[in-house]
């Protein structure tokens, strides 16, 4: 009982983290262009602004990930990363010039590291049948975030007095809102997160065992056979196929008692430089498909959020109200859009999943291209073809995060579940950096920011087309010196 309690406040504490992570998000977006204008920046700096967060988190990501693998605990990482929260957006309040602006945002990134951590935890703690459902719950305790943040704009924006030295107006009062939010937050960390081991579940406890004695890929002759037999794109590397898929949390050999010295001499007789073919990992067709797709909508995502500012401002007129009601409606959309993807995860497969929200936002891309790439018409025509461009976009988005997440979970090993998820973050962040700076410096050229987004989408559906077969969990019983051709047998 002690531990049920335990384990509820921490994930009550985890959500909370995500929670605070979207408020941010939609308490700064909406001000910092208009806030820019005041400092008298330059255009691009809009992208700068919104790139800088990412770059420190896809750097901190892996850093912070690895960090958990060793040591088991995610608390420490935390507290250290809020840290980092704190300070960025005290800078962001302070609101100097556009340089310690850029600064702030640099610094608060750092805190976004700490994610990766929270995923290897939730990995570490679930089955692979219900991960996309812990997965959806966590990702809509952002968008609950995205949804409050809008809301709180509307009290901060009648902000207007003096604190000390710093002036309280309504675009630096987000920065100071923030930061007190990050403070009241670590009491709450300390007070209510426990490093929990997770309980083993009864069908991963011989695959535990194993996972002592095995590396993470193995080069057997057997999977070279197995990589021969299984073709599609990046099939060869180096002369060979990595592993068709890697030994899963379900899926490891079991090796008798009376064999164990004979693994552990042969682990022995190899060279220390081999524990660096870990690494081919994350070189697998599947995965890099999977990180793929993480990019390219992270990638679309951001330069359509960069691109839907200027444009209400020039085409609509909409100020800071009208664009945090924007976003407080797209906030509703995406919380219903994970909870849908909540009940599908448990009757669809990841990877329909994943394909469903491929569709969708290739639709969205496509609409954008045509009717937002030069608008034209009364303000209700304009409008409505901004909110059908929107709102697809916007749909899409819970079904492709959910269902790669979960996969890329699934194909890649448990006990490097934190720096795995540092890794898929940290492409993640990278196309959350180029993706405001390719939107930022196109805002007068829409058809070619458009068009390379539609191409990347096209790419995308190609690779999960070809690969379709191989984006699942392998069956029990897969050991590296059998083919999958045996195992359907």
């Amino acid at each position: 009982m002690e531990h049920q309690r335990k384990k509820k406040l921490t994930n009550f504490t985890i959500g909370l983290l995500f929670l605070s992570g979207g408020i941010e998000y939609a308490v700064i977006l909406p001000t910092i262009w208009a806030y820019l204008q005041t400092l008298h920046a330059e255009p691009y700096f809009l992208g700068l602004g919104i790139s800088a967060f990412s770059l420190t988190g896809l750097l901190a990501g892996p850093l912070f990930g690895h960090w958990s693998d060793r040591t088991q605990r995610t608390k420490a990482i935390i507290l250290f990363a809020n840290v980092f929260e704190i300070a960025g957006n005290f800078m962001y309040f302070m609101g100097v010039s556009k340089w310690l602006l850029l600064g702030s945002r640099l610094v608060a990134g750092v805190g976004t590291g700490a994610g990766a951590s929270i995923f290897g935890y939730l990995t570490r703690s679930t089955t692979s049948q219900e991960r996309a459902t812990v997965f959806a719950a966590v990702m809509a305790c952002r968008q609950v975030g995205l949804l409050i943040g809008p809301a709180c704009n509307l009290f901060l924006r009648l902000c207007n007095f003096r604190l000390g030295p710093f002036e309280v107006n309504k675009f630096t009062s987000p920065g100071l809102f923030m930061c007190l939010l990050w403070i009241l937050l670590q009491f709450v960390v300390v007070a209510m997160y426990y490093d929990l081991q997770p309980s083993p579940h009864p069908q991963r406890v011989v695959a535990v065992l194993q996972e002592e004695e095995e590396p993470l890929v193995q080069q057997d002759a057997g999977q070279e056979a197995a990589g021969v037999e299984r073709g599609g794109y990046g099939s060869v590397l180096a002369g060979q196929r990595a592993p068709a898929e890697p030994p899963m949390e379900d899926e490891y050999r079991y090796v008798p008692n009376g064999h164990l010295a004979e693994e552990e001499g042969r682990e022995k007789e190899k060279s220390p430089f081999q524990n660096f073919s870990a690494m081919r990992e994350y070189l697998r067709e599947e995965v890099v498909v999977l990180l793929t797709a993480q990019f390219i909508t992270l990638f679309n995502q951001t330069a359509l959020e960069t691109m839907v500012t200027p444009i209400t401002q020039r085409y609509l007129s909409f100020g800071e109200l009208e664009n945090s009601i924007m976003y407080f409606l797209c906030g509703i959309e995406v919380i219903c859009g994970f909870f849908l993807v909540r009940c599908l995860s448990s009757r669809l497969p990841d990877r329909v999943i994943l394909v469903l929200g491929l569709v969708i936002c290739n639709v969205a891309c496509v609409w954008c291209l045509l009717f937002l790439a030069r608008p034209q018409g009364s303000f209700p025509v304009l409008l409505s073809e901004l909110v059908v461009g929107v709102s697809l976009q916007v749909l899409g988005l819970p079904f492709v995060a959910v269902s790669q997440v979960s996969l890329f979970s699934k194909v890649t090993a448990e006990r490097t579940q934190g720096f795995s998820q540092g890794l898929r973050r940290s492409v993640g962040g990278v196309a959350t950096i180029l993706g405001p700076l390719w939107a930022g410096g196109l805002t007068e050229n829409l058809y070619i920011m458009l068009g390379v987004m539609m191409g990347l989408l096209s790419l995308l559906m190609v690779m999960v087309g070809l690969s379709y077969t191989y984006l699942v969990e392998l069956p029990r019983g897969y050991g590296p010196g059998t083919s999958q051709e045996e195992q359907r047998s």
